[in-house]
């Protein structure tokens, strides 16, 4: 038989977060964000739940070319733009609508000839200070655009450096409303954490919510029933469920006396007698390395927790709790490392917190080993 680990997608999770963005987005429209093969979930698995969506966003010329193969006709928008001259032939063929975030990007438009052919999105650099125009370059380039015969509508962007903390969105969202004021065109701001704190369902609402949503959205981990602020807690708050569930089984069982050492390095000793199960996952699949001794792990329903040092292929798991449970506690027994199952459901963003990492890295890194269904 196949090795028990694998990863199942929920068709009707993605389903339900897409209307949960819906709602919080008001009248805007919706990008789907797919960018790193849907987060790790697959654009191909999850884009029938998805294309209710108006448009995806993403990075890739071959993400976008897989999107156009499965029938999506819709916009499709390349959110690091393109990367060289050539990408903008593809553009033309595609109909990919891209940003553009760099004088070398508007260089390279004034070299095509082909009449308004490229739907751009101009981003503001509000503050992160890793893509876009800062306030005092902006104008001119959205007038260079405006200029070139091959620019066709152009679009303002900007990304929030701390939607999902205390600091909020009012400085750059002051910075871009002033810097874009008068300009025409469509707005896009929010990401997942500014849609669902200040966007039109907020409570309290805190800003005016026409103004933070402009005309797209732009959702990504929330679609996949992650927290964008990294705690599980608002996960749940904001309703999301989780698109994606890693599980396996145990496939081993120590019996280990107190002061007997777990895994690699020695460590994790054990301070009385205990049972020890050996599921089969590791870092090789995708669970991190570094997690810590009492992440939390689910096994036959019953939460327990990770012990010594995680290997490459199998990790060891603490099945005191499930015993005195009542279950068995044995070879074969289910194990749900984030997700949910038929016994119950660990939030990604505990087993990253506990790991010093986001739901958005766990997601990311399941390995191609691991198998993947759809449910």
């Amino acid at each position: 038989m196949p090795r028990p680990i694998q990863a199942t997608i929920d068709a009707s999770a993605l389903r339900h977060n897409l209307a949960r963005m819906r709602q919080a987005a008001g009248s805007a429209r919706l990008w789907a964000v797919v960018k790193s093969n849907a987060y790790g979930h697959g654009i191909q698995r999850v884009f029938g739940a998805l294309r209710d969506a108006d448009g995806f966003a993403l990075l890739d010329i071959a993400e976008a070319e897989a999107l156009r193969a499965l029938g999506w006709g819709g916009p499709i928008l390349l959110l690091e733009g393109c990367f060289g001259l050539d990408d903008l032939a593809t553009c033309e063929r595609l109909n990919l609508w891209h940003v553009v975030h760099d004088p070398a990007q508007i260089h390279w438009l004034g070299l095509r000839s082909k009449a308004r052919a490229h739907r751009v999105f101009l981003k503001l650099n509000s503050g992160m200070n890793r893509l876009g125009f800062h306030p005092a370059q902006y104008r001119a380039a959205w007038q260079r655009l405006h200029e070139l015969p091959s620019v066709g509508a152009v679009s303002h962007m900007t990304h929030f450096a701390t939607a999902d903390g205390a600091a909020g969105i009012d400085e750059a969202l002051e910075s871009f409303l002033a810097t874009v004021e008068g300009l025409p065109g469509e707005r896009s701001l929010c990401n997942s954490a500014a849609l669902l704190r200040f966007g039109a369902d907020a409570r309290p609402p805190r800003h005016d919510a026409a103004a933070v949503l402009g005309e797209w959205v732009r959702p990504g981990i929330a679609l996949y029933g992650g927290s964008p602020t990294g705690l599980a807690e608002d996960a749940r708050q904001w309703h999301l469920q989780p698109a994606m569930s890693v599980s396996t089984r145990i496939i081993g069982v120590q019996q280990i006396e107190a002061g007997a050492a777990v895994g690699y390095g020695a460590g994790f000793r054990a301070e009385r007698p205990m049972r020890i199960g050996v599921a089969a996952v590791g870092y090789a699949d995708g669970y991190p390395r570094h997690a810590p001794s009492g992440t939390p792990i689910v096994v036959d329903g019953v939460r327990t927790r990770v012990v010594g040092r995680v290997s490459m292929d199998m990790l060891c798991i603490d099945l005191e709790p499930v015993r005195a449970a009542g279950r068995a506690a044995e070879v074969g027994s289910p194990v749900l490392c984030w997700g949910r199952d038929a016994q119950g459901e660990l939030g990604i963003d505990e087993v990253a917190q506990a790991c010093a990492t986001i739901g958005y890295e766990l997601m990311c890194a399941v390995a191609p080993r691991v198998a993947v269904r759809m449910r």
